[in-house]
């Protein structure tokens, strides 16, 4: 059974910056694409950022391409986020999720796990 723990949200002031962390444990991540995902109030889940955990690629929304990292430490199967330059409309609970295959999609609905959320705040 795949677990994804996030860690790192919080409060933040516009224009700095915050590093979320995802620990993963229980699968073959070696095959598998692993991204970012992020909700604010009233919206829907959409698509930050992701990586083939076999590949070499990065893939990043427009919103945030430029702005934010996606990472990775391989003996620690961990995955970061790093967000520069945040903005307000940055503000959401942020996931991490794993696809079990290692081709990247940008839909929520092709990862079949999921951590439980970091609540990032961004204050103007």
């Amino acid at each position: 059974q795949v677990r994804l723990v996030e860690s790192g949200g919080g409060l933040v002031q516009a224009g700095n910056s915050l590093r979320l962390s995802c620990a993963a444990s229980g699968g073959s991540f070696s095959s598998y694409a692993m991204g970012w995902f992020r909700q604010a109030p009233g919206k829907e889940r959409e698509f930050v950022a992701a990586f083939s955990w076999g590949g070499g690629n990065t893939y990043y929304a427009d919103s945030v391409k430029g702005r934010f990292t996606i990472s990775r430490d391989n003996a620690k199967k961990t995955v970061y986020l790093q967000m520069d330059s945040l903005r307000s409309e940055d503000t959401a609970v942020y996931y991490c999720a794993v696809r079990t295959y290692s081709d990247i999609y940008y839909a929520a609905l092709e990862y079949r796990y999921w951590g439980k959320g970091a609540q990032v705040t961004v204050s103007s």
